[in-house]
């Protein structure tokens, strides 16, 4: 019963998780959705610049801190080991759902295609960039990554297969395939507005400081296979290699990002 419990709480928690990334793509895009990175009533610029500041931090936060290894050997002695990361999954989603719920508007607008041709190319760009996302952790492991491979094998009673390091098709180009697909989705729009810039602007910065704390968790698990990776693959631009970067420092997978903690190669 604990295992078919544990399953079902996983697969609710990735059909909220698969839910919250859909109306995500409608918030950025302005499609299909009741409430968009544009739309509700205007605040005074300061509110909004600090509520939403404190939005995008909340789930930094939990993004961050609840992916590091010692908060989840902590974590772990109170949740059951098979749906750790689909709890992780299900909070990330939860902090997401409420930003979208209390965004502030700022709707100053900072550019705005009006050809419609071009604006629909720049569009269909854009939906590139989560096509990128989505493709990029089934590349990996996306049901793993998601916290629903751990809690089919815990239902089955058996263990999780050992971590490998794998590069598929999108990761021998760039080392973070997912991420660069969110910057390409939250940055190539037809308007931008100014609450548009800032959220892409601060998850652009957060993505780049995941990058890091990721690559250093990659490091101490797969040591000098990702160092070698790290020297011959692109961070995020595809074959822009810093010949020079000194193979000391970290590495991690994209996969890990948006979703849960490391398990793939993110998400």
């Amino acid at each position: 019963m604990g295992r078919a419990l544990a399953f079902v709480y996983g697969l609710v928690a990735y059909l909220v998780f698969f839910g919250t990334i859909l109306y995500a793509i409608g918030f950025v895009t302005g499609f299909a959705v009741p409430k968009t990175i544009d739309s509700g009533t205007a605040v005074p610029l300061a509110e909004a610049v600090i509520v939403n500041l404190l939005l995008m931090t909340l789930f930094a936060v939990q993004h961050s801190v609840m992916a590091r290894k010692q908060f989840k050997e902590w974590w772990t002695q109170y949740v059951p080991k098979p749906v750790e990361r689909s709890t992780y999954v299900l909070l990330a989603s939860l902090a997401l759902v409420l930003l979208f719920w209390q965004w502030r508007p700022i709707p100053t607008v900072l550019w705005q295609v009006t050809d419609p041709t071009v604006a629909l190319a720049i569009t269909g760009v854009s939906m590139l960039g989560w096509v990128m996302v989505f493709t990029s952790t089934f590349l990996i492991n996306h049901f793993e990554l998601f916290g629903l491979h751990q809690v089919a094998n815990n239902l089955v009673g058996r263990d999780m297969p050992a971590v490998r390091f794998k590069t598929p098709v999108l990761y021998k180009m760039v080392r973070h395939p997912i991420y660069l697909g969110f910057i390409i989705a939250f940055w190539v729009a037809p308007t931008m507005t100014v609450g548009h810039a800032l959220f892409a602007a601060v998850t652009t910065a957060y993505i780049f400081i995941g990058i890091f704390l990721e690559e250093r968790d990659l490091v101490d698990v797969f040591g000098d296979e990702y160092r070698r990776y790290r020297r011959r693959v692109a961070m995020i631009v595809p074959f822009m290699v810093r010949r020079s970067e000194p193979a000391e420092t970290y590495a991690k997978s994209p996969a890990t990002a948006l979703a849960p903690n490391p398990t793939n190669q993110l998400t």
